[in-house]
């Protein structure tokens, strides 16, 4: 049987509680504007809870997060049939992927952070993905209160790879009921549209005139109460992948979300080309740690990602990654009250 483990780090006026299982962020913990501690993640109550759960969450994803069409991808002319676990879809990985591994966690700290260190080997033909990918992934809390996460990656043969963390957030520590009076911008013109199976299309659209362009702030509830088809398509709520303008991979802004009733704000900076907009409109029936059954729109996710399907839309930025090569990624997490 699995042992579960968990560390607890504090700096920066913040606190984290990880676990081996799933490189999941357990609690999170920062301050809202009259300073009082409160816990901004959706999570469980026990380990096995979590492994019990399908929302991912907390994990971290891989190796390959959001959708992958027909569950297969080509790769220099060789075929690979993945797991198909999101009906005949691959979704974040197949059913044996990062966000169930034990993860190999060790505490570290660096100069103005204090964190983790996570490793883990995910296997050659692992849910029939190619390789032995070799993965490591840092959470730092940082003196000027940030969650930073680096992950670094390299394959002894060609592969893909694409990884994200699937934390949800409430930035109302669970005072409101749901996400949905929180204020969201999204720092995006574009984005890629999906089809009723939420597999990317292809496509790249603007924002312009739809529900989905969130360049300035918006209640977010505005836009899951729309009569618009994109919400609909997307099962009551937003679960769409955003262009970033950041075609040469620096850090750039994603996101910022804000709780009037807390008063906490959350600024999203990622290298990563995208990011994808999540409300949460699956969650059911979800026992979260104080016993409270939630359902959708319980938390909202700011995956930071390559653009969904990538391994099977060849004019999409590549996920592809080869032995010498070094699968490099960061996001920042920069909290304010």
């Amino acid at each position: 049987m699995a042992k579960y483990n968990t560390l607890v780090v504090k700096n920066g006026g913040l606190e984290m509680e990880v676990m081996n299982y799933g490189g999941i962020i357990a609690k999170l913990l920062a301050p809202d504007s009259a300073g009082k501690m409160g816990d901004i993640v959706l999570g469980c109550k026990t380990p096995a809870e979590y492994a019990k759960q399908k929302f991912y969450l907390g994990a971290l994803v891989g190796r390959c997060c959001s959708r992958i069409s027909g569950a297969k991808f080509s790769l220099d002319g060789e075929k690979f049939k993945l797991d198909a676990n999101n009906g005949k879809n691959t979704l974040h990985g197949g059913s044996d992927a990062f966000s169930n591994a034990i993860w190999d966690m060790t505490p570290c700290t660096g100069a103005g952070w204090k964190g983790v260190c996570l490793h883990y080997l995910s296997p050659d033909m692992q849910s029939g993905f190619p390789g032995n990918l070799d993965v490591t992934v840092y959470y730092k809390l940082t003196d000027n209160a940030e969650l930073v996460i680096e992950y670094a990656a390299h394959t002894d043969r060609p592969t893909v790879c694409n990884l994200t963390n699937h934390t949800y957030f409430d930035l109302s520590a669970g005072k409101a009921e749901d996400i949905l009076d929180h204020r969201i911008k999204i720092n995006s013109a574009f984005y890629t549209p999906a089809g009723l199976d939420l597999v990317a299309t292809g496509e790249v659209l603007s924002v312009a005139g739809t529900v989905l362009d969130l360049r300035k702030f918006r209640k977010i509830r505005d836009g899951v109460e729309a009569e618009s088809q994109l919400i609909v398509d997307a099962h009551g709520g937003y679960d769409h992948n955003y262009v970033l303008p950041n075609p040469d991979g620096s850090l750039v802004q994603a996101a910022v979300v804000y709780d009037p009733l807390s008063g906490r704000g959350m600024e999203v900076l990622t290298t990563e080309p995208g990011v994808q907009f999540y409300t949460g409109n699956f969650i059911e029936n979800l026992k979260d740690k104080s016993g409270k059954k939630r359902g959708p729109h319980s938390g909202f996710c700011l995956e930071t990602q390559h653009w969904p399907d990538a391994p099977n839309k060849a004019h999409f930025p590549s996920v592809a990654l080869y032995p010498g090569e070094l699968y490099e990624s960061m996001t920042v997490y920069r909290f304010s009250k």
